[in-house]
């Protein structure tokens, strides 16, 4: 059955345990191929990692933060500046998402990694942001509490558009550091859509990740971002 964006975001969880099973060829060549095509619409540097256990087996924090089985994934690279976070959160989602229409599993991963700087390609003036972990899940992972449509909106969800209303219902889907989602959302007086970033290190990752759900349950062809 092939899913789509909306059914993958309902489906996603984040994953830490994963299969001693490789992912299949066509499936790598695939998420390479749109790693490549990010990279060349966002300037980032993504890189896809695989068989290379070392950056979570070789981890204490790994263990912390109770990953297993880990082989695969993504290195979101990008040139350093303001908008590199929130670079990063659009594009790697985008990888999470097609990943999941793929029968794959993923898990963000900010601090509970090893870098392994021999399979990495760091420019100067660049930076590893995160990882995202990939692979085959050991389970499908479990859905989080999620706030309120009210909680994340400045305006009143109620008397808005249907499109902001689903719009909004995509991004409480989206994973967000801690399953804080201190994102709020918001129409203007001129009619544009303002995201804001709420306060934390990984903030600016989520308004990326966040800001993306968003696209893809308003429509992207129904609003223009402030």
């Amino acid at each position: 059955m092939t899913m789509d964006l909306i059914e993958a975001i309902k489906a996603r969880h984040s994953v830490r345990h994963y299969l001693d099973r490789p992912i299949e060829a066509e499936k790598i060549e695939r998420l390479q191929q749109l790693a490549s095509n990010y990279n060349k619409l966002s300037g980032l540097h993504i890189q896809l990692i695989t068989n290379e256990p070392r950056s979570f087996g070789e981890s204490l924090l790994a263990r912390y933060g109770k990953f297993s089985g880990v082989s695969n994934y993504f290195a979101m690279i990008g040139k350093r500046g303001d908008n590199l976070d929130e670079t990063v959160g659009y594009y790697g989602e985008k990888l999470v998402l097609e990943a999941q229409m793929m029968g794959l599993n993923t898990c963000w991963v900010a601090l509970s990694y090893k870098k392994i700087a021999s399979v990495l390609s760091i420019d100067e003036d660049e930076k590893l942001v995160c990882l995202i972990a990939l692979g085959y899940g050991a389970t499908q992972g479990v859905d989080h509490k999620r706030k309120s449509p009210d909680k994340v909106s400045l305006i009143d969800v109620k008397t808005a558009p249907q499109w902001y209303k689903q719009g909004v219902a995509c991004a409480l889907l989206a994973p967000t550091a801690i399953n804080q989602q201190k994102f709020k959302f918001a129409i203007t007086a001129s009619g544009t859509v303002k995201a804001k970033a709420g306060l934390g290190p990984y903030a600016k990752i989520d308004l990326g990740i966040v800001k993306y759900h968003f696209e893809i349950g308003a429509g992207i062809n129904n609003f223009t971002w402030e």
